[in-house]
This record gives C-alpha cells, sequence and structure tokens, in this order.
C-alpha cells in the first residue's frame, strides 16, 4: 500500500503557497536533554500549519469542472485555513492530502542528509502521521517514527492498541488541533503497518513544551503545534538516549491568545519545576512562619492560606522545584516530619483547574481581623523574610500569595490586630519597610472573604 503513495507524496503539488519551512536546532532543549533537537517549522507556513500542503495538493489536483463546484472540508480550524487559501489560490480529503503532508518528510530528509533517529509527529485524524511514515520508512526503514497524542484524544493509539479503528465517546478539545474521535480509514491502514508507536502526553506536558519552544525560537505554538515537543522530551527520557538526532514537528502556531494564561499556570508542573501541596496547620501565632521555615529557602510560587476554626488552617502551597520529582518528595517528607499533615496535589487536575482559586471564603467567628495589601523584593527565601518581619504577635488569619515572575511578590494577608494594639501593629509595618495598602474596608473582601 504504501510504494504508490512515493510518488504521489514525490509529485506532490504544494509550493505554489507552501514554504519550504526551515529545521532549526533547538539548542537550549538540545543541551537540557543531551541530544540534538531539531524543530521542523510548520508554524512558519503562510496559514500557521503544516495543512496548507495537503490542502493545496488535493485542491490543485481537480479539475476544471470539480473546483467549479467548489470545496468542503470539515476542520477544527487549521486545515480549514489552508483549504481557505489554497481554493482562493485555485479560483473557486483523501490521498493527495496524505501526499501533501508527505512532503514535510522529503524536506526533513533533504535537510538532514539523512542523519536522523528518531521523529515526532502530533496526531489528529492522522494524514500528516501517515505520509511522514510512509515516505520515511520506504528510504529509512530504521529511523523511528513516533506519533504523539493528547491523553484525552488518543483516537490514533487506542486504534493502533485494539488493531481496528475505534470511536471515542469524547475528546478533549485542550489541543483542539488534534481533538479526532476517530482517525480516517486510509490514515490508519498506513500508520498500522508503518508507525513504530503512539505516545500520550498531558496538558501539563503540551503546556511545558510549548514553554520549550518559545524559549528557543520565542515563537509561541499552539497545543497541537507542540505535541510532538512533549512526546519527544517523554520518549527520551524514558529510552535515555544520549546524543542522538532527532525532529520534531512544529505542526502549528494558531493560538488563542487568552488561552496563555492557562498554558503559563501549568508549564512548570508539566516540567517538573513546580510542585502543588495542600496542609493543615494548627491555627495558633507562629504556625504558619514554622510551616514556612520548614520549607527553607525553597522558592514559594504561591501560598493561599485561610483561617478555618480555632483549631485549624488550610494551606495551599505551590513551590519550585529545580531536583523534579525527586525534590518534590523531599519537601513532603520533611514537612511531614515537622508534624504537618500534608497532601500532594501537583497531580490532581481538578485542583489545579479549580480548587486554588476557590480557597478562602468567609471565616465565621473571627475576630479583628485587618486586610492589607503588600509589596516586597522578589528573591529566593523573601516571603519567609517577609513572614519573619510580620513576627508571630499577632495571628495571620488569610494569606495569598503569587509569584508571576516580576521583580516584586504581591501578598494579600489578613491579620487579627485587638483594637488596643492598632497603634502598636501600625508602628511596626512602619518600620519594617514594605509597601503596604490596607482593604479591609473593600467591598471584595466583605463580601467573599470577610467574617
Amino acid at each position: 500500500m504504501a510504494s504508490p503513495y512515493i510518488e504521489r507524496i514525490l509529485k506532490a503539488r504544494v509550493y505554489d503557497l507552501a514554504i519550504e519551512s526551515p529545521l532549526e536546532e533547538a539548542t537550549r532543549l538540545s543541551r537540557r536533554l543531551g541530544n540534538r533537537v531539531l524543530l521542523k517549522r510548520e508554524d512558519l507556513q503562510p496559514v500557521f500549519s503544516f495543512k496548507l500542503r495537503g490542502a493545496c495538493n488535493r485542491i490543485a489536483h481537480l479539475s476544471e469542472i470539480a473546483a467549479r463546484r467548489g470545496v468542503v472540508c470539515a476542520s477544527a480550524g487549521n486545515h480549514a485555513q489552508g483549504v481557505a487559501l489554497a481554493a482562493h489560490h485555485r479560483g473557486i480529503d483523501d490521498p493527495d492530502v496524505i501526499a501533501g503532508q508527505g512532503t514535510i518528510a522529503v524536506e526533513i530528509l533533504r535537510q538532514t542528509g539523512g542523519e536522523l533517529d528518531a521523529i515526532f509527529v502530533p496526531v489528529g485524524g492522522g494524514g500528516l502521521l501517515a505520509g511522514v511514515a510512509v515516505y520515511l520508512k520506504y528510504l529509512y526503514p530504521g529511523v523511528k517514527v513516533i506519533g504523539v497524542e493528547p491523553h484525552d484524544a488518543a483516537s490514533m493509539h487506542d486504534s493502533l492498541k485494539a488493531g481496528r479503528r475505534v470511536t471515542l465517546e469524547r475528546v478533549g478539545i485542550f489541543a483542539d488541533g488534534v481533538a479526532v474521535r476517530r482517525v480516517g480509514e486510509e490514515t490508519f491502514a498506513l500508520c498500522r503497518g508503518q508507525v513504530d508507536e503512539v505516545l500520550l502526553v498531558s496538558t501539563d506536558e503540551i503546556c511545558a513544551a510549548i514553554q520549550d519552544v518559545f524559549e528557543d525560537t520565542r515563537s509561541i505554538v499552539e497545543p497541537a503545534g507542540a505535541l510532538a515537543v512533549a512526546g519527544l522530551k517523554k520518549y527520551l527520557a524514558r529510552e535515555s538516549w544520549r546524543g542522538k538526532q532527532v525532529v520534531a514537528i512544529n505542526s502549528g502556531a494558531n493560538m488563542n491568545f487568552d488561552r496563555l494564561r492557562h498554558v503559563a499556570e501549568r508549564a512548570d508542573f508539566g516540567g517538573e519545576r513546580e510542585a502543588l501541596l495542600a496542609a493543615v496547620i494548627p491555627e495558633r501565632p507562629g504556625s504558619f512562619l514554622h510551616f514556612c521555615q520548614a520549607l527553607g529557602r525553597r522558592s514559594v510560587t504561591e501560598f493561599n492560606y485561610r483561617y478555618a476554626g480555632p483549631d485549624s488552617a488550610q494551606v495551599f502551597a505551590g513551590l519550585a522545584l529545580s531536583g523534579g520529582g525527586a525534590e518534590k518528595e523531599a519537601v513532603l517528607g520533611e514537612l511531614r516530619a515537622a508534624g504537618f499533615t500534608v497532601t500532594d496535589m501537583t497531580g490532581d487536575e481538578m485542583a489545579k483547574l479549580h480548587v486554588r482559586y476557590m480557597v478562602g471564603g468567609h471565616a465565621r467567628g473571627i475576630a479583628h481581623e485587618l486586610l492589607y495589601r503588600f509589596e516586597f523584593p522578589e528573591r529566593p527565601g523573601a516571603l519567609l523574610k517577609f513572614l519573619q518581619a510580620i513576627g508571630s504577635r499577632w495571628n495571620i488569619s488569610l494569606f495569598h500569595y503569587r509569584n508571576h515572575g516580576s521583580d516584586y511578590g504581591r501578598v494579600l494577608a489578613g491579620i487579627q490586630v485587638p483594637a488596643a494594639q492598632r497603634s502598636d501593629f501600625l508602628q511596626h509595618l512602619n518600620e519594617l519597610h514594605y509597601a503596604y495598602v490596607e482593604e479591609t474596608d473593600n467591598p471584595a473582601y466583605r463580601m467573599f472573604l470577610g467574617s
């Protein structure tokens, strides 16, 4: 079945509109992974996606009569843009689409001289994976062809595992460019005989890959466009590869700007650079400081703390990691040894999506609470220094902090200060030389957080 495709790929008519995209080394990622990582920059195509290739080739092969009737496509977005541009150029999905996508493999082999150990390909309907695999395996059968899908859109993975096409009940839409419930019949048949493996990656791993691509190229790819990098990182770690030359296809850059906030929040989890912890601590002056001292001088990325009653309070904390999962386990052990009940929330999707933003609420029965916003210079250990400066004379009843990567940390703190001690407290605040604003009368606090 593969042989007829080789001629189709070599004769594909894509360059009226598509470009031969560059193959660039990701130098930072290469150094970190110990392998030479090359990025096939399909995000630089005129419609910011590889989908232009297949659309252009298919429409170029239409007869004049068929072309005059117009074309229709089913697409999450990128393919539709490719069809629209190609159809406009012609004047107005199948083997010609697959062949058009396969021209990426032709370029990669020309650009690498065939010196290649593996290629990682994002998978939606399977046209790109099929086209690349057919051509690459025909000429270089020893090169690994690895497809990559999200865990929640694993249609090709599950189909290959079952030995038949399966239809998923539902698919996640974070990587909407590959949100396909059922792969194509032709693409499945081709992939079944040519693809070495399909890897699955999480949303957090995709976000981390978007950051990896940005740090090397200063370009922002869409979630589907970062799939291959996410899979590449996972495969290299699993196989303990070193000194290999590998390619990841950056398939597209049609990113919704509003999604960047979510990507930024989740990238460090996917790269094992941040942990999310929940803890119960005693409700008494100094216990919050004791908890932070147990963390040491590790960089805290987020703190949510709220008085829960006369005996206990809840803490929801983010912690920067430099040693990955091993450091996270060490932190959990240290906190438990210090007497705190701690739960690892790093892998809890509901906690990351919702609960971290909902910690707190009204604290019934709490007395003498004042609310302040503080700013302090952001550096390792700055949060601990801030808490030490506040001291343990007054009880902290509410605390929220999030490191946003800026020069200054921003804290919202509730502090119980009896009326007779307020002048002493204000004098103490002024001696700290931290910028602060009182928010006790803020209507948002009164509505959602106050006693």
